[in-house]
């Protein structure tokens, strides 16, 4: 019986310049750092989030937290920045005058 490869944890997080803005995401997915960091924020366990949301493997939840973790400040940033374009846009399409 041949041994499990070891996964390297680094090779689970990644970035790249044009893809989401380059912020970190989990390898191979579109799904951010700061989306995992967020939902376990919002109190659902690793489990949670890797069973019912994404389908991603658990090492790569947890690669994220550990990503978050260890940059508390840069995804608090990148959530900051998140939330308040979210208010922004949703400012501006209230402020719209609706066709008619």
């Amino acid at each position: 019986m041949n041994a499990p490869a070891t996964i390297e944890i680094g090779s689970l997080i990644t970035r790249s310049p044009g893809i989401k803005r380059g912020v970190p995401r989990v390898a191979g997915t579109g799904i951010s750092v700061r989306t995992i960091a967020r939902l376990h924020q919002q109190g659902l366990t690793p489990e949670e989030i890797a069973i019912s949301r994404y389908h991603l493997k658990l090492e790569q939840v947890h690669a994220a937290l550990a990503y978050y973790f260890a940059n508390r400040d840069e995804i608090e940033a990148d959530i900051a920045r998140q939330e308040q374009e979210t208010s922004r846009i949703e400012a501006e399409v209230g402020s719209t005058p609706a066709p008619g």
